[in-house]
């Protein structure tokens, strides 16, 4: 499934495993060391590493490899990387298999795969807008 803005909506795609930096507007490539505070519309990929805050209205993908230590605020955020802080998304969050979140998530949907590593609380309802 596709959105209007020609984003490749990952949530109901069985081959999320694949994905291509072209379905992404934004990439911080895995040569970034990034310090501050990212805001962002569309979707965000991260290869690289980030330390800061992320506020989004977007999807963001951390991607294997990545390292993120931040609190996120995001439509949909999916962890295939490392993320040590509070996720927060409107919509979704996914760790992966080769997922790690240090950190408190709150999300009306949480998927966590087997295998994945995840220490904090979990809340599991509507985020206020």
């Amino acid at each position: 499934m596709w959105y209007d803005n020609g984003v490749k909506d990952t949530q109901n795609d069985n081959r999320n495993d694949n994905i291509d930096d072209d379905d992404y507007d934004t990439i911080l490539s895995e040569d970034i060391d990034f310090k501050g505070k990212l805001s962002f519309e569309k979707s965000f990929l991260i290869k690289g590493k980030m330390e800061g805050g992320i506020d989004a209205q977007g999807i963001l993908l951390v991607d294997t490899g990545a390292e993120v230590i931040a609190d996120i605020m995001a439509d949909k955020v999916i962890i295939r990387g490392s993320v040590t802080g509070n996720v927060t998304a409107r919509r979704k969050v996914e760790v992966m298999l080769t997922g790690k979140l240090l950190g408190n998530v709150h999300a009306p949907e949480i998927q966590m795969e087997s295998g994945c590593v995840f220490n904090g609380l979990c809340r599991m309802e509507p985020v206020e807008r």
